[in-house]
């Protein structure tokens, strides 16, 4: 009887070339000009001969989360598209739930078992069903049946795994979509709300396009599984090669991932367990891509389900390794050619360096949505300097839209909507109109002073760093530029920026300015900001570590260069220059002989002098809040850096999106620290701005006025914003309230709930 049975089983299963002539035919069907219900009906004939089974059926999941029959092959063809049930719910539906295979001998004993009397399935016992997945999202279940009480082999298993991954290739491309009933939706085509955390204000409506292309593979079937072997191989050897050379750059990679999230990649990159199960794959019949893809779509499934934070934060490595695979073993650029952007491109990544936005044509840009990056992270602070509405901290988008899907990136609510419906699209359409009018109403106050109610002038100035920004000058009628990143210029340049480069930069600049005052920030590098022709070795936390002006007082001729640039850009007017990360009063004494050095070269050499010569500190470093006094006295003007003298204030990473948002800028404790800052200032007799983000954000420059700030820099879209609540702004009645809840309410968290009530009751326009 033995030899009997295990004959039966042989050809009971499918031969070694069976798969691979599967997916051949499958591909060939898939293709072939008939409907989407003829294809599938079509590919369950397939699938049902090639594996031997009695039964093939394709379940696919709904918006409403219910798993729809949609075509079979042995069970009642009345029941596709009338047979539904819910994840979780029946044997298909605890597939979907855990998105793990199951096989049974005998599937009617199994707990989860449910009867359906229109399929005709209860003659079939045995039963094997695996997820159809995509990025780790369960688009359907894939399902087998036969009469006999057989046990199915790792080898089927493996077999209909790899024929659900090119399945998932028919559900993603929502041509499933022409076959459903009125009013119902594949799952993959789902609108969907999310909500993160706002970036950049502002309403974008557009196209997605991902930052990281998705890797499309057309070549499952392996004629040489022993060459595939060594391509995953070889790619595998270069992407370790490629991370181990951004460990020992330091700082972070083109993407913005810091030291230790490079480390992490590195130790999973050398997993000998995730290669060996790579080679598993291949071993089945797959390309080298394909195996990457299943491998990666099986253990992105198991952990996104998973409990453990431990293991849901390696996903992010993953992830990201897998990707870089993919593009290797392809040859395809790890990061999309800019000009293959389209005209309304929503930007799409986990995570983005601020070199890697400003690479983009901000014309064809409507908006940003990423996976990670706090509100002060400086790929937050490009996005608010181009007008770039931009939502953060929305869990798996990458794999959640495809390319080309309608988004819409709401920078005032954090919501993000993928795939919207059309009154939701029109809805927020209307919105843009309406802050496109509110937009013109802020430009008629263009020529009106920035005076209160009671009298307070303020001076509101522009952020800025690149030629695109000098036009705002006048389009909002700002009092000059309060900030200008030179460091901008040289994170969009392949090399160092000449002297000249520079000059001519700076010097259209104070052109395009006029009479208004410019205010030059020294190189500040270093964190996030890296330069990828600038290579200064790895450090534990680059956000504390060779940065800013500690480079700059380093390699002096770096700094010189800059400084003489400014200075002839600055010919017969004043120069206005401020040295930032100053932790020291000898770090600005040192940098303020630099300059002296550079006017006494300039005049050496026959050049023009700038007319006056004002050299200023950024206050960022809190060691210099326990000698305010004395850099007060020594500096020309002082300048808030509040971006990271928040972070620093409370040892909080603002790239950390777990801390980012923990302690709040209308905390007494930093309003405190803010207004001790101001105080100085008036007692040295010393103007003081703030060019931090807060400055931009109507009720935060609120507080600001109140403390004594008269000088606020920002973005151009905040100047209106700001401008309309200080003309509706009584900065005494504030000043006094202000001053009793910092003193009576100093255990608060923060003063904003106090903040916005003021200006209810007052009138304040916010």
């Amino acid at each position: 009887m033995a030899p009997e049975r295990d004959k039966a089983e042989k050809t009971a299963r499918p031969s070694l070339g069976g798969p691979r002539v599967l997916l051949r035919r499958l591909r060939e069907t898939m293709a072939a000009p008939v409907s989407a219900q003829e294809k599938l009906d079509k590919v369950a004939v397939l699938i049902a001969a090639n594996m031997v089974a009695e039964v093939c059926s394709v379940y696919v999941m709904q918006a409403d989360d219910d798993l729809e029959l949609f075509a079979t092959e042995g069970l009642n063809r009345e029941a596709v598209h009338l047979t539904k049930m819910k994840a979780g719910e029946g044997l298909v539906g605890l597939i979907a739930r855990e998105a793990q295979p199951l096989a049974l001998s005998d599937a009617h004993k199994h707990p989860a078992f449910s009867y359906r009397p229109e399929t005709g399935e209860e003659i079939y016992n045995a039963f094997l069903g695996v997820p159809i997945l995509r990025a780790g999202n369960t688009l359907g279940v894939l399902v087998v049946q036969n009469r006999a009480h057989r046990v199915y082999t790792e080898e089927e298993i493996e077999a209909l795994q790899t024929t659900a991954m090119v399945l998932a290739e028919i559900v993603a491309s929502g041509e499933l979509q022409s076959i459903v009933e009125p009013g119902e939706t594949i799952a993959i085509r789902r609108p969907i709300s999310l909500a993160g955390e706002i970036l950049s204000e502002g309403i974008g409506l557009g196209h997605a396009v991902l930052h990281e292309p998705r890797v499309v593979i057309r070549n499952f079937v392996a004629d040489d599984p022993a060459s595939e072997g060594a391509r995953i191989d070889q790619a595998l050897e270069a992407v370790q090669a490629n991370i181990d050379e951004l460990v020992e750059r330091g700082g972070k990679a083109g993407q913005g991932e810091h030291v230790e999230i490079l480390e992490a990649l590195r130790m999973v990159a050398n997993d000998k367990g995730w290669l060996r199960r790579l080679h598993e794959a291949i071993a089945t019949g797959l390309t080298a891509e394909a195996a990457v893809e299943r491998v990666q779509n099986d253990t992105r499934a198991r952990m996104m389900r998973s409990t453990d934070p431990y293991l849901r934060d390696r996903l992010h490595d993953l992830d990201d390794l897998a990707s870089r695979l993919l593009h290797q073993l392809v040859g395809q650029g790890f990061v999309r050619p800019k000009e293959e952007l389209p005209d309304n491109a929503i930007l799409v990544a986990r995570a983005m360096g601020p070199t890697a936005l400003l690479e983009y044509d901000r014309a064809r840009l409507r908006g940003l949505v990423l996976e990670e990056g706090g509100a002060s992270s400086h790929v937050a602070v490009i996005a608010r300097a181009l007008g770039l509405p931009a939502v953060s901290g929305i869990t798996n988008i990458v794999g959640l839209v495809e390319p080309g899907d309608a988004l819409i990136v709401d920078g005032v609510s954090g919501d993000v909507r993928v795939r919207p419906q059309p009154d939701v699209e029109a809805a927020y359409a209307e919105r843009a109109r309406m802050r496109a009018r509110r937009q013109e109403q802020y430009r008629r106050l263009r020529d009106v002073p920035a005076v209160t109610k009671d009298g307070a002038v303020v001076s509101l100035l522009l952020n800025a760093g690149l030629r695109i920004d000098l036009p705002h000058l006048d389009d909002t009628g700002a009092d000059g530029i309060g900030l200008l990143r030179t460091e901008l210029q040289y994170m969009v340049s392949p090399r160092l920026p000449s002297l000249s480069q520079q000059e001519k930069l700076y010097r259209m600049t104070v052109e395009a300015a006029g009479a208004r005052p410019v205010t030059f920030r020294t190189l500040d590098i270093g964190g996030d900001k890296v330069l990828p022709y600038f290579r200064h070795g790895e450090e534990e936390n680059p956000a504390l570590g060779w940065r800013a002006i500690r480079i700059g007082l380093d390699r002096p001729a770096l700094l010189r260069v800059q400084l003489r640039a400014m200075l002839r850009a600055c010919a017969g007017r004043e120069a206005r220059i401020m040295t930032p990360m100053i932790a020291a009063i000898s770090e600005f004494e040192r940098a303020r002989g630099m300059v002296e050095q550079e006017i006494a070269f300039l005049r050496k050499h026959g050049h023009e002098l700038p007319a006056r010569v004002q050299f200023g500190v950024m206050i960022e470093v809190p060691s210099l809040l326990h000698q305010i006094d004395e850099i007060a006295a020594s500096a020309d003007f002082l300048s808030v850096g509040s971006n990271d003298l928040l972070q620093y204030l409370f040892a909080a990473d603002r790239e950390n999106p777990r801390v980012a948002q923990r302690f709040d800028s209308m905390s007494p404790p930093f309003l405190r620290v803010l207004q001790t800052i101001v105080e100085a200032g008036a007692r040295a007799r010393k103007p003081v701005s703030i060019c931090g983000e807060i400055g931009g954000k109507p009720l935060e420059a609120m507080a600001l006025i109140a403390l004594g700030y008269r000088q606020l820099s920002m973005s151009p879209a905040s100047i209106g914003p700001v401008k309309a609540m200080i003309l509706s702004l009584n900065v005494k009645a504030l000043r006094t309230r202000l001053a009793v809840w910092m003193k009576e309410r100093a255990r608060k968290d923060s003063l904003r709930e106090e903040l916005s009530a003021f200006a209810r009751e007052t009138g304040v326009q916010l």
